[in-house]
């Protein structure tokens, strides 16, 4: 019988922390205080997430059996049918709390439902598997603008609030781009390329999101810059130690350095559109999410 250990473990719980943030940063992008839309979009966005780690260990399962057989499919802890029926359900739990926060936000998350069964099922080994890994971050950054924002002109969001979030997503995605081309080479190894190539990214990013603004308080300023240091910092020294070292192992410990800093990461991009709070909250989910990895891999 499945325990729940067995479902923290195919569900990647650890993980589940780096998923507020992006709709907490695209709410603060669209220039409105979170809302009750919001708390929606992010049950959605939760919903949706799982779905995918329930997913992609379905269609890895054979994969899995030679080259991970301690995950719960392949030793027999949970059924694949159990995985596929739990994607099904989250799925559409995902889809049902965005209808409710509106049309917007409904086609929005479907685009991002898409987006995920493509990667977990046709796109994950192929050439366009890391971009479609980074349309998946940056909806998901979207979904949380289009949902504070709220509908515009007919069915739409308002165009402003859409645009404002272009960014912030751009930078989300390629994070995750980079990251999950670094991921590639988590069982076997892989080269020096991939955790070099993120190094250089990491430090593009951080300095982007760091940048100051005009008119921008000096202490609201220093904040941001912080966490994009924090960012940087937490991504970097594993992607260096990668680059140097293309092992299993250590492409490993880059991998879930890289999934760590995505919280900074959207702590400095919702600072940055000016959401303190949202910052200080996303802030305090980075030693939680620390200290559930060392229980449950979020790889």
């Amino acid at each position: 019988m499945s325990t729940p250990r067995d479902w923290a473990e195919l569900l990647r719980v650890s993980a589940l922390f780096t998923v507020p943030g992006d709709v907490l940063a695209g709410a603060a992008a669209s220039g409105v205080r979170p809302g009750a839309r919001t708390a929606l979009v992010t049950g959605a966005s939760l919903c949706l997430y799982e779905a995918g780690m329930a997913l992609n260990d379905w269609a890895d399962r054979a994969e899995d059996a030679v080259e991970r057989p301690h995950r719960p499919l392949p030793s027999g802890r949970i059924s694949p049918a159990q995985a596929l029926a739990a994607a099904t359900a989250l799925t559409a739990a995902g889809l049902g709390l965005a209808l409710a926060a509106g049309r917007p936000a409904a086609l929005t998350a479907a685009a991002l439902a898409g987006t995920v069964w493509a990667y977990d099922l046709r796109l994950k080994h192929t050439p366009a598997g890391p971009a479609a890994m980074a349309a998946a971050r940056g909806l998901d950054l979207l979904l949380g603008a289009v949902a504070g924002a709220g509908p515009g002109t007919g069915a739409g969001p308002r165009p402003r609030a859409v645009r404002g979030a272009l960014l912030p997503a751009a930078v989300l995605g390629a994070h995750t781009y980079a990251l999950t081309a670094v991921s590639r080479g988590e069982v076997q190894g892989g080269r020096a390329g991939p955790p070099l190539a993120a190094l250089g990214a990491t430090a593009v990013l951080g300095a982007l999101t760091g940048a100051g603004r005009r008119a921008e308080h000096r202490p609201r300023a220093r904040v941001r810059a912080a966490l994009a240091g924090v960012y940087v910092a937490t991504a970097a020294v594993p992607y260096l130690h990668a680059a140097l070292n293309p092992s299993p192992p250590l492409t490993q410990r880059a991998v879930g350095g890289g999934i760590r800093a995505m919280i900074p990461l959207q702590a400095a991009l919702a600072a940055r559109s000016g959401a303190p709070a949202s910052a200080a909250l996303l802030t305090g989910l980075a030693p939680v999410a620390r200290r559930l990895a060392r229980k449950v891999s979020p790889t």
